[in-house]
């Protein structure tokens, strides 16, 4: 017998890493449509609308799993709180990448979920190492990096930000399995 994963759950403490689903389009547009929260990642536009969630919802859904991997994190308690993706790009390593709502800042939900996909990303793509960056004027998203094990690499590259519609400094960083 033959099992193909088409959409992985990773289960942590608190936390509960899934493929979104439809069902997820509203709380992804409640919690995305906040312009701190856009405006310190890559590719999430501002204002974020239910539209631009079911759009996200159907790239999810058309990934390559061999390439890509994006999960939105639920809590328990406090349902759908953010999403962490993890996908290849132009570094010879994957590349991971997250947000969490404004609401659930400073409760180490980001931290959970990146050491999650971490572990399950070196397993199943076996790959031995991950990239990430995190914007200048964002120290709270290195200090996530760190604590799930990233390290500095030195680089500072620019990444053009959708929200801001400006490229910004970003520092780079690598964990090695």
């Amino acid at each position: 017998m033959c099992i193909i994963e088409t959409s992985p759950v990773i289960e942590t403490r608190r936390l509960t890493l899934r493929a979104p689903g439809l069902n997820d389009v509203e709380p992804l547009a409640r919690l995305a449509d906040d312009a701190d929260v856009a405006r310190m990642t890559l590719r999430m536009p501002h204002p974020f609308g239910v539209g631009d969630a079911e759009d996200f919802v159907l790239q999810v859904a058309a990934q390559d799993p061999a390439r890509a991997a994006t999960f939105v994190i639920e809590h328990e308690d406090h349902g759908l709180v953010g999403v962490l993706g993890l996908f290849e790009d132009a570094d010879p390593a994957p590349e991971a990448g997250y947000w969490i709502g404004r609401d659930f800042w400073g409760r180490g939900f980001a931290t959970e979920a990146l050491e999650a996909g971490m572990v399950w990303a070196s397993r199943k793509w076996r790959r031995r190492a991950l990239m990430a960056g995190h914007f200048t004027d964002n120290p709270a998203s290195g200090r996530v990096l760190e604590k799930a094990g990233f390290l500095y690499t030195g680089e500072v590259r620019k990444g053009f930000s959708r929200a801001r519609g400006e490229a910004v400094q970003t520092r780079r960083m690598v964990w090695l399995a």
